[in-house]
């Protein structure tokens, strides 16, 4: 009787152990995707979701997202809010979720979404860190600026519409708003 008791006592010491192992194992393993976790990573798995953000001019922009690249953010505001993450200082109202499994972000860096604006000619309203707002057509896209071509909105752009072309960094850019 006193050598099954002692048994089963080394037993349930052995299962507290295991159990406490694996709690530990299981405790290091979250701490480690924690840390591996991106904003992009957590800002994909809202695709679809309304979120707040605010800029780097104190906007607060409120809007579906709906799609997600490596240094970019594609809105729902009406028409399309283009975001540079770089102007993003902080969101409201995400989950603690993030997009493990559901594949890389685009990889397709701002830039290139740029030289579609201006390869289509659609007119865009440009927001800047000082304030300012550029109305026109995005000319040209560079490795880190763009040309803006000033004219009036709702004109497409014409010789003569045009009123001149900014050269902006894109560090400078905030929001990039377009119709579609």
């Amino acid at each position: 009787m006193r050598w099954e008791l002692l048994f089963a006592d080394l037993e349930a010491m052995a299962e507290a152990a295991e159990r406490s192992a694996f709690d530990g194992e299981v405790v290091d393993r979250e701490r480690a995707e924690r840390a591996a976790l991106t904003l992009v990573g957590r800002l994909r798995a809202h695709v679809g979701a309304t979120l707040a953000f605010r800029l780097l001019d104190r906007e607060r922009v409120v809007a579906r997202v709906v799609e997600v690249g490596v240094d970019w953010l594609l809105l729902d505001d009406p028409g399309s809010l283009l975001l540079p993450l770089a102007a993003v200082t902080r969101v409201e109202g995400m989950s603690r979720r993030a997009a493990g499994g559901v594949g890389p972000a685009r990889r397709v860096p701002l830039t290139v979404l740029l030289r579609r604006l201006a390869r289509d000619r659609e007119q865009v309203r440009v927001r800047l860190v000082d304030g300012d707002e550029l109305t026109g057509t995005v000319d040209r896209v560079g490795a880190d600026h763009l040309d803006v071509a000033l004219h009036p909105a709702g004109e497409p752009r014409r010789l003569g519409a045009v009123r001149g072309v900014c050269v902006v960094p894109l560090s400078a850019v905030i929001c990039v708003r377009s119709r579609s």
